[in-house]
């Protein structure tokens, strides 16, 4: 983690998708940005739903060519979805917890205002959060490509039977498992779907991924972390309706002979916390840890 004191310029403000509830808090934050002599920005969806006609307005497309700070307002969710489209540009985000848990939203809605005062006064680090890329290939063609940001997910759809999949990594066999699904989760992943299926909670700054059975029939099948550069290949050897997920956001079909390519994507998230940050507070609080 690294302690920043860079000055923002041009910092666009991202809303929850179609939540008209949070005009109020938009419009704080913008006063506020504006109070600071920051150029603000709303993203177009955001400013249309809800109804913000007195700030420029700009597309996710062009928010990574314009701005060079994103504050996000909405829940975990919101914040995958804008990590992914922006990860390329590499600006900060900033993540404002207007939703449940909140793992990546940690400024609270409650204090955001006073929590960006210290932001701005240059009191704040920055995280680099890795992402995960997957490659879909089907009769010896690469049919789809994407990124999550959380994990991704091979499982069985519906009431369908158990799927078998076989593991290599690196080009080395690890095993063939039938189970439910597998989950591939990044460090920030591992408070996720991962952690539901028992799998284990890895510091975010740690170069690793985490392979977890999602109801595996043999039960020695236990969850094991890999270093972030591995390559994970997947073949997908029997199955009656599966699909993969990225953030449990985007879903394709699979089919079985089905082959995956998980591997680290080569841009980073980078997340912006208020100075004095503790991941372990957050996870005393988020998790109610005595």
């Amino acid at each position: 983690m690294q302690i920043m004191k860079k000055a923002f310029k041009n910092v666009a403000i991202i809303g929850k998708y179609n939540a008209s509830e949070m005009r109020e808090s938009i419009l704080a934050m913008s006063a506020f940005l504006a109070s600071e002599q920051v150029a603000v920005f709303i993203e177009a969806a955001t400013a249309e739903h809800c109804f913000i006609t007195d700030y420029a307005t700009l597309s996710m497309d062009e928010i990574g060519d314009k701005v060079d700070l994103a504050i996000v307002l909405g829940g975990d969710g919101t914040m995958l979805g804008v990590s992914r489209t922006l990860a390329n540009s590499q600006i900060p985000l900033i993540g404002v917890n207007q939703g449940r848990v909140g793992f990546l939203t940690d400024v609270s809605s409650a204090n955001m205002l006073e929590e960006m005062g210290k932001i701005f006064a240059g009191n704040y680090s920055i995280e680099q959060r890795i992402l995960l890329k997957a490659s879909v290939f089907r009769d010896g063609g690469k049919i789809s490509c994407g990124r999550a940001m959380n994990d991704v997910v091979i499982n069985k759809s519906g009431m369908s039977r158990l799927i078998e999949l076989e593991v290599n990594i690196d080009k080395q066999f690890v095993h063939r498992q039938r189970s439910d699904g597998l989950i591939l989760a990044t460090p920030t992943g591992t408070t996720a779907y991962a952690l539901s299926a028992g799998g284990p909670i890895i510091h975010p700054t740690l170069d690793a991924i985490t392979l977890v059975p999602i109801c595996p029939h043999t039960l020695s099948n236990r969850p094991i972390a890999i270093h972030s550069a591995s390559k994970v290949e997947i073949t997908l050897v029997h199955c009656e309706a599966a699909a993969v997920h990225l953030d449990g956001q985007l879903e394709l079909a699979l089919f079985a002979g089905d082959h995956l390519l998980v591997e680290r994507d080569e841009n980073t998230v980078s997340l912006l916390h208020p100075l004095g940050h503790s991941h372990y507070d957050m996870l005393r609080q988020k998790l109610n840890w005595g």
